[in-house]
């Protein structure tokens, strides 16, 4: 049996939270997010605290249940607090830009990389080289870095690219001339 399945999630004054069926809905200050669960889990709310358990004692719905009440977690405090994840962009010439509901990224291509921001993400650009990527859903702002990202991921020569504040890369030794 999971540990952290057995524990209530609590929920703060300033979160609401709705269960209909196995589909949870969280709206705070932050932003409000939605979430449907397989039904190998009951969801019940008793005095702000939502409680998970296994419908049975199958393998797949022991497994699922401390799942759910971390996703459940996570939903209440991204409703409350919100994600935030930065990214540096590292490079001669490398910038961001914003246009409007685009990221305009000048990574030392031959094309700028314009990537359309999702709903329920905010963007903030500092000094053209610092992303600050916020949101209420942990899955969706992770994401959303993750892309960003992967346009041109650090290299481990010169260590230019697109990383993650706080990221080591290891960097490899050049060739050298004998």
């Amino acid at each position: 049996m999971s540990r952290i399945g057995k524990v209530p999630v609590p929920i703060p004054d300033k979160v609401k939270v709705d269960i209909k069926g196995m589909t949870v809905s969280v709206e705070g200050p932050k932003g409000k997010v939605s979430k449907t669960f397989a039904d190998v889990v009951t969801l019940k709310m008793a005095d702000k605290k939502v409680t998970v358990a296994p419908v049975d004692d199958s393998r797949f719905s022991r497994a699922m249940y401390g799942t759910a009440r971390s996703v459940i977690a996570g939903m209440v405090k991204g409703a409350s607090e919100g994600f935030v994840k930065e990214l540096e962009i590292q490079g001669v010439g490398f910038k961001a830009n914003l246009k409007g509901k685009q990221l305009d990224l000048a990574l030392g291509y031959s094309h700028p990389i314009l990537f359309d921001i999702p709903e329920g993400i905010k963007i903030t650009v500092t000094d053209q080289t610092k992303l600050k990527i916020e949101g209420a859903d942990k899955q969706l702002v992770g994401k959303v870095t993750a892309e960003i990202r992967s346009f041109y991921p650090p290299e481990p020569y010169k260590g230019k690219g697109v990383r993650i504040v706080g990221e080591r890369v290891r960097r490899k030794e050049g060739k050298t001339v004998a």
